[in-house]
């Protein structure tokens, strides 16, 4: 049996081609391109490139060609079925199985679909046509759309003085119909009445591109309703899993960085009809996870952006502490808040976009900075109020799912929070000894910040703690055994520690042979400081960080070894040599 085409469309849809590749292949963004060595034959110069925009990979060395699903199958030895089911998985796609059931959901879908644009299609004409939609034309001028947007987002006006159920009754069935959720029974009435009357429509697309829901909105002041509503949930409408917008957004992404992410349907129109299309809208629930992950698939930088009143920030801040735990170290979640109160749409209409988008540039906060900024808002002085504080910190640090990112946020807050005792440390930094720092070395201190490898932060903390508590490691001295840095200033440094403590059994840092500098930089860019200053006592909890931060440095020297022994099987492809990568990577998995 064949799978769908739509299902197809739709996997293909959700995956850019440059993401199923990378997997594979280490790929660099060239121009419009990607480019990479071929997966297909051994060689140095890269012929392997990767178009998202066109939905394809070529190998110029071998005519390899096709897209996510020819690329699967040829590289992982599959068949078109399987290539498909982990593909589905992939874009977070339920699984096609061909079941009875699956069968009869397809049959609905197209029902579905047709309804849906045969009701938006109708209503769209009636804005334009029906004299009863002149309130609906007005309010839209007020708001500064021209024909042209209305046209581009499909907007319609559900009038009063058509039956549209019974014309839709004529070729679909009325229980198809009522799945929809387009219209409810009317007791009153006796009746079936749609749910948008009265109200501007916003047609909702799928990723795909197809209609399968609806936005409303009233142009009449009516305190006594809702001045928005949505298509209620159904089988092919899920609010939290689909984006206003999306479908056209997406197709951005291989030009642009970033996504807005606001609140309603006339904030997306709006900042398009000012030249910013890359915008979507959550449908004006809760942001959910499922949203974020999807945005990800297409964009490395979220810009959430909500109205500028109370109501919008509180919402704001309920989406950070929602979605923090989708944080990844390649991907950006940042918050705007607009001044005066304005939401994007009157922003951009009345400053424009150059304007726009330079705020979001100045004034764009990273997602744990926004936290922060807000729960320091809320603490004062005392002891009790900055131990909440730092709890509260730590419990929405923990949801966070990528162990590094975690790490690394909740580094942030600690030294946040440690920023609130500023004479923690005051003791120990008294004993250093002072050099002179010439102008140059301070250049080149200040420029390191930009160039450090992660293995040098891991060699400063190890560092830090040896300063710092240097008769427990003295206690515990084997845990040095075998340990190797790779700095040639860090190995200079650490050597001169046990030297001139005759192996930390009497340090003394004013003893020290070195150059300030060295010390410095150990003080400064040790990622560990802030845990453990707030730690100091706590001995049991200091070995069990030196013995990560120890096993992070060997398992480093593993990664070398691996990298070099990779090299050389590329080029004398010895099964002894292949051996040793094995038993390698063995022991880099038990590590």
């Amino acid at each position: 049996m064949k799978y769908p085409k739509e299902y197809l469309d739709e996997i293909k849809t959700r995956l850019k081609v440059s993401a199923v590749v990378s997997k594979t292949v280490k790929l660099k963004k060239r121009g419009k391109e990607y480019v990479g060595l071929s997966p297909f034959k051994t060689e140095k110069t890269p012929s392997f490139t990767v178009n998202d925009e066109k939905e394809f990979y070529h190998c110029f060395s071998t005519s390899e060609h096709g897209n996510i699903f020819d690329f699967v199958m040829k590289t992982q030895n599959l068949r078109f079925g399987e290539a498909v089911k982990m593909l589905s998985n992939l874009a977070g796609m339920q699984p096609y199985t061909f079941s009875k059931q699956d069968e009869e959901r397809e049959k609905k879908w197209k029902l579905y679909k047709s309804i849906c644009s045969n009701f938006s299609e109708f209503y769209k004409n009636e804005l334009f046509k029906n004299e009863n939609s002149i309130n609906a034309k007005n309010y839209l001028k007020s708001r500064g759309l021209s024909g042209l947007e209305v046209k581009n987002f499909n907007l319609g006006f559900v009038t009063e003085d058509l039956d549209y159920y019974e014309i839709l009754k004529k070729d679909f069935d009325e229980e198809i119909i009522k799945d929809t959720g387009l219209f409810y029974f009317d007791e009153r009435k006796k009746k079936f009445v749609s749910r948008f009357r009265n109200r501007i429509i916003f047609p909702i697309n799928n990723i795909s591109g197809n209609i399968i829901g609806f936005g409303g909105r009233i142009v009449d002041d009516n305190k006594n309703v809702a001045k928005y509503i949505n298509s209620p949930e159904t089988p092919f409408f899920k609010k939290g899993s689909n984006l206003y917008n999306l479908d056209k957004a997406r197709k951005l992404s291989n030009k642009l960085e970033d996504v807005f992410l606001v609140e309603g349907y006339m904030d997306v129109i709006g900042l398009s009809k000012n030249g910013i299309d890359n915008t979507v809208a959550n449908l004006g629930t809760a942001l959910t996870n499922k949203q974020i992950q999807i945005l990800n698939q297409f964009y490395n930088h979220i810009i959430i952006c909500f109205d500028g009143d109370q109501s919008g920030y509180k919402a704001a801040l309920r989406a950070a502490e929602n979605i923090i735990d989708e944080l990844k170290p390649d991907k950006k979640i940042s918050f705007l808040i607009l001044e005066n109160n304005l939401d994007p749409d009157n922003y951009v209409n009345k400053f424009g976009k150059d304007k726009f988008l330079e705020f979001s540039d100045q004034r764009s906060i990273p997602i744990h900075r926004f936290i922060f900024e807000h729960y320091m808002g809320q603490t004062n002085e005392s002891p009790s109020s900055k131990a909440t504080l730092e709890k509260k910190l730590r419990e929405i640090a923990s949801k966070i799912q990528d162990s590094f990112v975690k790490k690394y946020t909740l580094e942030y807050f600690l030294e946040k929070v440690s920023e609130l005792t500023p004479n923690i440390n005051l003791k120990f930094s008294k004993n250093y000894k002072t050099f002179p720092k010439s102008l140059a070395k301070t250049k080149n201190y200040y420029n390191e910040t930009k160039s450090l490898k992660s293995f040098e932060i891991k060699e400063f903390s190890f560092l830090y703690i040896l300063l710092t508590k240097p008769k427990l490691i003295y206690e515990n001295f084997h845990l040095l055994d075998n340990v190797k840095l790779y700095s040639d200033e860090n190995r200079q440094l650490f050597t001169e520690i046990l030297n001139q403590s005759e192996n930390l059994l009497n340090f003394d840092v004013q003893k020290l042979n070195v150059d300030k500098n060295l010390l410095d930089r150990v003080m400064n860019y040790a990622s560990v400081k802030h845990i453990i200053s707030l730690n100091l006592n706590d001995d049991e909890k200091i070995l069990e960080i030196f013995n990560e931060i120890i096993q992070d440095l060997k398992n480093y020297e593993l990664e070398q070894r691996i990298s070099d022994l990779e090299s050389k099987f590329s080029e004398d492809m010895s099964e002894t040599t292949f051996n040793e990568i094995k038993e390698l990577k063995k022991l880099q998995k038990i590590n």
